[in-house]
């Protein structure tokens, strides 16, 4: 979705743990049809392919829900945290509570001022 959320079999997913900053609109014209949304859900879209594995950590007000989920999991693969791989990237913020290798991710994407923490990349030569 264009605010990072996920959509799983008609369920809105939040990455648990995380806060997407709002960013300005980019659009990716090497695909067809073109997608303009936030970085945050643009890198998503290149992340996911294929399918999603989640696990429930919460439900919101609005019926949707929070959970950690994963791409490329298998039984003897652990995949990739989609939040983690945002945050490892500078386009998310661990929220307050949430797991420590998040806050690590954070520290480690703002002392090498990745993203939102501070060059754009758009703007690297």
């Amino acid at each position: 979705q264009d605010d990072a959320s996920l959509l799983v079999r008609g369920k809105t997913v939040h990455l648990y743990g995380v806060h997407i900053p709002p960013t300005e609109k980019k659009c990716r014209s090497n695909i067809r049809p073109v997608r303009c949304a936030s970085r945050a859900a643009l890198a998503l879209d290149f992340k996911v392919q294929g399918f999603v594995h989640c696990f429930v950590r919460g439900r919101n007000p609005d019926r949707s829900l929070n959970a950690v989920c994963y791409v490329d999991r298998s039984s003897f693969d652990d995949g990739v945290d989609l939040a983690a791989y945002l945050i490892e990237h500078g386009w998310a913020l661990a929220l307050p509570g949430a797991p420590f290798e998040y806050q690590a991710l954070e520290k480690i994407a703002r002392h090498n001022n990745r993203c939102v923490w501070g060059f754009s990349v758009d703007n690297a030569r």
